[in-house]
């Protein structure tokens, strides 16, 4: 499978592990950073690695920072992009089988690199079940096109 995978400061070291652990899973993947531990700011990578994903240059996406939540906020923002902040193989296998998740966010300093690389291998190796989930991951991206195509605020700004 042909992987993007991308971090900011906080979650350089599991990006790191996690590149070398999709190698020896077979898996082609592609950093597109952060390159060190100098801090700098998660959305850029989370988006870096969030587009590369919607436009279809990669099939899945790994992004890591100190908790995943920041940047799966991040990632989320970019259409076309489900992405999922996982704490647990559960959660990993549930968001693919009923979301078809397409990225994939972790967090650093929330989990370590044994629990991590089993999250990622459960992620990589657990189909969407479509059916029904299809009919609600539908409902999401339906959710998603009409912000899009009426250039609608939430009624909450």
């Amino acid at each position: 499978m042909k992987i993007v995978i991308g971090s900011d400061h906080g979650g350089f070291d599991l990006k790191e592990d996690i590149k070398a652990y999709l190698a020896e899973l077979g898996h082609e993947c592609v950093d597109y950073g952060t390159y060190s531990k100098e801090p700098v700011d998660y959305p850029d990578f989370a988006f870096l690695v969030a587009e590369a994903v919607a436009r279809g240059l990669f099939e899945r996406g790994i992004i890591a920072d100190g908790a995943g939540v920041g940047s799966a906020m991040a990632a989320n923002k970019v259409p076309g992009v489900r992405c999922a902040p996982c704490q647990d193989i559960y959660t990993a296998r549930n968001s693919r089988q009923h979301n078809d998740a397409n990225v994939l966010a972790l967090g650093d300093r929330v989990i370590g690199k044994g629990v991590a690389r089993e999250i990622v291998k459960a992620w990589l190796t657990t189909e969407f079940a479509g059916g029904r989930h299809l009919r609600r991951v539908n409902k999401i991206m339906e959710i998603e096109r009409r912000f899009l195509s009426r250039g609608e605020r939430s009624s909450h700004e």
